[in-house]
């Protein structure tokens, strides 16, 4: 796995760069030579903000952790991410390392249910072009988190979602 780590708006020390590469190793069984992860690392006013993402074979796999320290947010943070591999293992499967689940998982002492069946509620809705600000302001008055759209100027579909940090964010579809 190559690891990219990335500090915003602050060094990085060496000691927590072989952390992370350590913590990370435990996820090699995983998966292959090629995968990349990235690890963000940042402090919010008074807390520490710790990202992964991790993309392989075309799967991304993200986990953003808030905590007090850098190396709290690290445990939780690939904790999180094994969480998502062993809840979908068998659709995993395929795309992970030859082997991954031969090896066993690590037992951390929590039973996970690996989910078989997605239970998927279907909705259709006419997409209406409109402007962002008044998609935003659609979103909000319906109390959702996220809002498709099509944006009035470019005809592209779109969807405006609220981010963690109370800001909005913007998804533009490529046809």
């Amino acid at each position: 796995m190559k690891v990219t780590i990335v500090g915003r708006q602050m060094n990085v020390w060496d000691e927590m760069k072989a952390t992370i590469e350590n913590k990370l190793k435990k996820l090699d069984k995983y998966f292959n030579d090629e995968c990349n992860a990235t690890v963000t690392l940042s402090t919010r006013r008074s807390t520490k903000c710790l990202e992964i993402t991790i993309v392989s074979a075309g799967t991304i796999f993200r986990s953003e952790v808030q905590d007090e320290t850098f190396r709290n947010a690290l445990d939780h943070a690939v904790y999180t991410i094994e969480r998502q591999i062993r809840k979908n293992k068998t659709r995993l499967a395929k795309r992970l390392r030859s082997g991954a689940f031969d090896q066993g998982i690590i037992d951390t002492g929590e039973d996970f249910e690996e989910e078989n069946e997605f239970n998927i509620r279907r909705k259709s809705f006419t997409i209406k072009p409109m402007s962002v600000e008044e998609a935003i302001m659609q979103m909000n008055l319906l109390g959702h988190e996220f809002f498709v759209f099509k944006e009035d100027t470019t005809e592209k579909v779109c969807v405006v979602y609220k981010r963690h940090d109370n800001s909005y964010g913007l998804i533009e579809a490529d046809e």
